[in-house]
């Protein structure tokens, strides 16, 4: 081996290899830890409107603290994901010494049942507001439906001047609306069909009441050539 130039040369750069990789190992784990790179800025750059800034400013204070490159930014966004009120958040270093952070905050458009509300996005979270909101009701994971059919059956209602107040769905998937002037609508299992069926409705609202001289109270949407009424009282 001693008087072979090639495997000579093959073993002198093998020992440079690795005494570079030692060397870069050496280096990273420098970096990581070593006291001249601390994060000195954390930069949040969304106004909270929802979430609890002491809440926010726990996490941050628990992951977003530390040396520059060794400050779990996947941990800290997952951590800011859980507050109650953060749909998402995003989490960047920014050289030397600063961690930016944005968050988006989820936008209420109702209430869960008892204990929950939805979002715009038609997502469920767990949170409380004392906001006048609409119910919803359904089955778990028909949340997004929920949402989708409560925008068309209020653009559908508008005209009666009462907003869509409660939206249930069923078990078996048929559904029955109350709007804030107390008038219950029964519509039925198929969504699509119930649409036709409401807007034919509101069509004749104003000749219905010109008949019954009383409000309805409520209406079985669910015939295929008209309606079912009970007026109040």
């Amino acid at each position: 081996m001693w008087d072979n130039p090639r495997l000579l040369n093959a073993a002198a750069g093998f020992l440079i290899g690795l005494v570079a990789l030692a060397l870069a190992f050496t280096g990273l784990h420098w970096l990581l830890r070593a006291a001249p790179f601390p994060v000195r800025i954390v930069e949040l750059r969304t106004p909270l409107k929802q979430a609890s800034p002491a809440e926010v400013e726990a996490v941050l204070a628990r992951h977003g603290a530390g040396n520059f490159f060794a400050v779990p930014i996947d941990e800290l966004r997952v951590a800011l994901e859980r507050l109650p009120w953060v749909r998402a958040a995003a989490v960047r270093r920014v050289w030397p010494d600063r961690l930016e952070i944005a968050i988006e905050e989820h936008v209420t458009l109702a209430r869960w049942g008892a204990d929950a509300l939805v979002n715009t996005h038609g997502e469920r979270f767990a949170a409380t507001s004392d906001e006048p909101l609409p119910m919803f009701i359904g089955p778990a994971g028909s949340e997004a439906e929920v949402a989708r059919r409560y925008g068309r059956f209020s653009r559908l209602l508008a005209p009666l001047g009462s907003p869509l107040e409660r939206i249930a769905l069923s078990p078996r998937h048929a559904w029955k609306l109350r709007l804030a002037s107390g008038l219950q609508l029964t519509l039925g299992r198929d969504a699509d069909l119930a649409e036709q069926r409401l807007a034919r409705f509101v069509d004749a609202y104003a000749r219905l009441m010109d008949a019954a001289r009383r409000a309805p109270e409520v209406v079985d949407l669910r015939y295929p050539n008209g309606f079912a009424v009970r007026v109040k009282g």
